[in-house]
């Protein structure tokens, strides 16, 4: 049972004995304010508890907890106030609405303690801390599709880089959330691979993304029109709207990766950043931290779903990407045109160590149109990529390959969540991420995976 259906039942136990102590007697109005004030106190002291014990310091940061204590204690002080100014009985009707309206705003209050788990992450394997900051990258050479004000493009970074008073510089791993996603869907992997000396800079695609915000603070919310759009893709569209969509899609988001890369690297080379970075002054120092200890030399990239697509496509077009990990990602790029009024499949060499993971349904609905001789984009890019490696998890869904379905089981399952413990997907995930990193990046061993876990 979670801690916010726990909050919840304990307080309107506290709420419907109040009514039917109310609604039992002939209770004169002094008296019952002062049971409301007694139930208000309780309400607090439960909540301070919950902050107190060990799961609920998990709510700390979100606020949920103390939210709701001091709004108890708010309305505790207004009943102190009231409490005798008033003569006569109180309406049995009154101490019912105001016991249900008092359930309906806890239940409110409760929300993000039920929808949310107050997850913090996986356990680590590498011996550095890690250290988060961020910057927003302009891009004054493109125009914002999604603004009205010609506005130039905007790409904000978050990036995870391990704590260290070395002078090592680490490898570049550059990741791309998926259609309506968000920077922080796959933390665990980024403090998995920080934690081994790793600096990930983690993107959000404005407008693409659920939200983020700009430079002047604001939050952009996913454009309406794309997230349908994403949402409703289906072959009855016709191949010739897919594959526009797809390469729309595709040019944005590899322009805003390859922006990326470009202004880290240029970064890194002079030392500092340029015009191009806006940086709020409390992330200065830790921003000119991850320059210094950027090996631009070695760089990887990856991404979830759409995100990973882009990986994909970028790592076809640049010299300088040296592995590619595409997570459950369908690779739009590898699309060509349209013939005969179906979607044809790159089938040139890919030059860059690739690792796709596919969840267990998509695994096996490619394995059923292969057999039936159908040209997947996955499958054609591996058997023409210098190393690629593909890999499955039994019982997985697509959001088992992020953090989501742990820090909401409720959003996970709605958005697809499997059978099987998402934490052990994604253990596994990470694994093999770092493993495929040190293979090619720093040149560790030999990269294997097996083909299902």
């Amino acid at each position: 049972m979670s801690m916010g259906l726990i909050l919840f039942l304990l307080m309107t136990a506290l709420e419907i004995a109040l009514i039917v102590v109310t609604c039992v007697r002939a209770t004169e109005k002094k008296v019952w304010r002062k049971n409301r004030l007694f139930v208000r106190l309780a309400e607090i002291v439960i909540a301070i508890v919950a902050i107190l014990l060990p799961y609920g310091q998990k709510w700390r940061i979100s606020g949920v907890l103390i939210t709701l204590a001091v709004l108890a204690f708010i309305v505790a002080l207004a009943i102190l106030v009231k409490r005798n100014k008033a003569e006569g009985d109180v309406r049995k009707g009154k101490a019912i609405f105001s016991g249900v309206m008092s359930i309906l705003l806890i239940g409110f209050a409760l929300v993000p303690a039920f929808v949310f788990t107050g997850y913090k992450g996986l356990p680590t394997s590498g011996v550095y801390a890690v250290r988060e900051t961020s910057a927003i990258l302009v891009d004054n050479t493109r125009t914002d599709p999604f603004e009205t004000d010609g506005s130039s493009r905007e790409v904000p970074v978050h990036f995870y880089y391990p704590e260290t008073e070395s002078t090592e510089r680490f490898p570049l791993v550059v990741f791309s959330h998926g259609a309506f996603g968000y920077y922080q869907s796959n933390t665990s992997t980024y403090m998995e691979l920080a934690s081994n000396g790793y600096v990930v800079a983690a993107l959000d695609h404005p407008h693409h993304a659920f939200f983020t915000k700009d430079t002047d603070g604001k939050t952009v919310l996913v454009d309406m029109d794309f997230m349908n759009t994403a949402l409703t893709l289906n072959e009855k569209m016709g191949a010739e709207k897919l594959y526009a969509l797809y390469t729309e899609w595709m040019a944005l988001r590899t322009a805003d990766m390859g922006f990326a890369v470009d202004e880290i690297k240029a970064a890194v080379t002079a030392g500092k950043t340029d015009a191009s970075w806006f940086v709020p002054e409390k992330n200065g120092g830790a921003i000119q931290t991850v320059l210094n200890m950027t090996d631009i030399e070695k760089i990887g990239l990856m991404g979830h779903s759409m995100g990973g697509a882009t990986a994909v496509a970028l790592g076809r077009e640049r010299d300088d990407v040296d592995a590619v990990i595409d997570v459950d990602g369908t690779m739009l790029s590898e699309y060509t045109g349209v013939e005969n009024g179906a979607l044809t499949v790159r089938e040139d060499p890919y030059t860059v160590p690739v690792l796709a993971f596919d969840n267990w349904d998509s695994y096996n609905d490619m394995e059923e149109y292969a057999a039936q001789g159908g040209v997947h984009p996955n499958a054609e890019l591996l058997k023409n990529a210098s190393a690629g490696f593909r890999t499955t998890v039994r019982g997985s869904k697509h959001m088992d390959f992020t953090d989501l379905p742990l820090l909401s089981p409720i959003l996970g399952n709605m958005l697809g969540s499997g059978e099987r413990d998402t934490k052990e997907t994604m253990t596994i995930v990470n694994s093999l991420v770092l493993r495929f990193f040190n293979c090619y990046l720093r040149g560790e061993g030999v990269f294997t995976a097996n083909e299902t876990y």
